[in-house]
């Protein structure tokens, strides 16, 4: 299964974030992005890549572990910019960020301990993809249109393991599809 771990922003903010990029679907050279559909809108912690079925149980009992060590936190989505010259437009975070990172580390070292390879270690740096696209693109107008975006701010109380789908029929713009493997309430409250 294709893996990794995430907070999912709720419904409302899904909604505002969606208003923000319908208006930037608008701007000139939107269609030369690849725009990623509203249910894979999430916060990644890590990615775990293909992990054996038979590693699962071990990984879930360590998430619910880093889980009931987090406690419940604020975060807001807000602000954006881009990786790779243009090749990954985010919407950022803002709020408990520490906590985020926090939670990050922990499910990191959650799934190296459950024998999930996870090559080298990299600063967490929160961001939800809204778009991509396959060469180098200008989307500064995109990132400065996302920098005066703020959502409301909700409080994260689960940690999610997510299975992703890729697609596989060959048709252009299909999305991965997503679904909840595993939950787990934060601070173990639930």
């Amino acid at each position: 299964m294709r893996l990794f771990a995430a907070v999912l922003p709720p419904d409302g903010v899904i909604r505002e974030l969606g208003a923000v990029v319908n208006a930037l679907r608008e701007l000139p050279g939107a269609d030369g992005l690849r725009w990623t559909g509203r249910p894979g809108w999430h916060f990644t912690l890590a990615f775990y890549g293909e992990v054996d079925d038979g590693i699962l149980p071990e990984l879930s009992a360590r998430l619910e572990r880093a889980a009931r060590r987090t406690g419940p936190f604020p975060l807001a989505v807000r602000g954006g910019g881009q990786f790779g010259h243009g090749r990954a437009l985010w919407a950022g975070a803002e709020g408990d960020l520490a906590t985020l990172r926090l939670l990050a580390e922990r499910v990191e070292a959650a799934a190296r301990k459950a024998g999930v390879p996870m090559g080298e270690h990299r600063r967490y740096k929160p961001h939800l993809t809204v778009a991509r696209s396959r060469e180098a693109s200008d989307v500064r107008a995109y990132v400065e249109t996302l920098d005066t975006f703020v959502s409301r701010t909700w409080t994260v109380r689960e940690l999610v393991l997510v299975r992703s789908n890729l697609p596989t029929s060959g048709v252009a713009g299909e999305q991965p599809r997503y679904e909840a493997v595993g939950r787990w309430p934060l601070g173990g409250a639930g």
